[in-house]
């Protein structure tokens, strides 16, 4: 079974002077006895819901529910290539509310039951290009719906719709989305949608207790490097969208970078796993090796034995993670990103015979905030 899942990637001024960033990521760190990752620490967001697609949405979000996307504009993505969670019609489904509305309330509900971050607007407004908090709103009010949120997703909208708010869903950007790999061990896999939100200030920050047992504003490159020192652990998709994030010291720069590939789309991304004598290989799509028709449902592709060697002499189309261990990832990539994004800072890139492969110069630079996720079961 594929749950769909929402994801914001929350980004945030520093609170104190940095020669390099100065902004911050928010990451949580999941309980021990969570299913899903124990211990990881992730971006706030978790699983889709019915309510996030509750038709409820369209009379809490007029004027904006007549217009299209409610006013998130169209994007540009070939409709053929868009990934399912974004191209499928939910009206066929009984929704009103698209996928690309949903799929960001759902990021926004999460963010705000795990951290107790709420990015909406009063309603009737919109513009925001920043998240941020409905100032109106007492601290008390917040965790008392708080509360009835975690025990029942639905009240979310209720709360939406007693306080007169909307989530800010024009502050989220469309940044990728991860298919966890076919696992024959795995009991359920993840179809996740990331998005970036660039915040004003540092929000008021506190961790449900649940889910979530501690919280970390930190910047990048310091989260990376905590991750190869192994005080901190986190998966393979926050590992690369943290390195994306290196490309950027300036949030402004990641916050104009998100603006303008925002409408863009993004590609669906399954890492597909090659076993080496000393390491593991999880080739993305766009490597030479990654098969140009994927098995997104089945158990996932045989490849031929390759010799490690071949891996980078004989291949030239590179985009591959390879882990030497639990703390220690390569990324290997010489291919051009599709749709206006780049790649992650610092990986190695591996110059071939094609001239129309990306060489090193040619990596833009790039800068992010907040990153949401959601999921979505289908």
């Amino acid at each position: 079974m594929l749950a769909a899942r929402s994801s914001c990637v929350s980004v945030a001024p520093r609170s104190a002077i940095s020669p390099h960033f100065d902004y911050e990521v928010l990451l949580l760190k999941r309980s021990a006895k969570s299913s899903f990752m124990p211990n990881a620490y992730v971006f706030p967001g978790g699983l889709i819901d019915d309510s996030d697609f509750s038709c409820d949405w369209v009379e809490i979000f007029k004027p904006f529910s007549s217009l299209p996307g409610f006013g998130l504009g169209l994007v540009q993505q070939d409709p053929k290539t868009r990934s399912p969670m974004f191209a499928t019609d939910r009206i066929k489904l009984g929704s009103l509310v698209p996928g690309e509305v949903a799929f960001r309330i759902c990021a926004i509900r999460e963010t705000f039951e795990e951290s107790g971050i709420m990015l909406a607007l009063p309603q009737g407004r919109t513009g925001q290009k920043t998240g941020e908090l409905p100032g109106a709103i007492q601290h008390d009010e917040l965790n008392s719906w708080r509360a009835r949120v975690l025990q029942e997703p639905k009240q979310f909208t209720e709360m939406c719709r007693e306080l007169q708010c909307m989530p800010n869903i024009w502050a989220l950007y469309e940044w990728s989305n991860w298919l966890t790999p076919p696992d024959v061990g795995r009991k359920g896999r993840y179809d996740t949608a990331f998005f970036v939100c660039c915040i004003q200030d540092v929000p008021s920050t506190a961790h449900d207790e649940k889910e979530i047992m501690h919280y970390k504003w930190e910047d990048p490159m310091a989260i990376l490097s905590s991750y190869k020192t192994k005080a901190v652990w986190i998966a393979p998709p926050q590992f690369y969208e943290l390195s994306r994030l290196c490309n950027f010291l300036q949030l402004e720069d990641l916050h104009q970078f998100a603006v303008g590939r925002g409408l863009q789309g993004c590609e669906r991304w399954m890492p597909l796993q090659l076993s080496l004598d000393n390491s593991l290989v999880s080739v993305l799509p766009g490597d030479a090796l990654y098969p140009e028709n994927p098995d997104w449902i089945d158990n996932g592709v045989t490849f031929p034995f390759v010799e490690k060697s071949d891996l980078q002499e004989k291949v030239c189309a590179l985009h591959r993670l390879e882990f030497e261990s639990l703390y220690s990832i390569t990324v290997h990539v010489n291919i051009f990103p599709k749709y206006k994004h780049t790649h992650s800072r610092g990986c190695l890139m591996t110059i071939c015979y094609l001239p129309s492969l990306v060489t090193k110069g040619s990596i833009k630079t790039l800068n992010i905030a907040l990153t949401v996720y959601a999921i979505e079961i289908i």
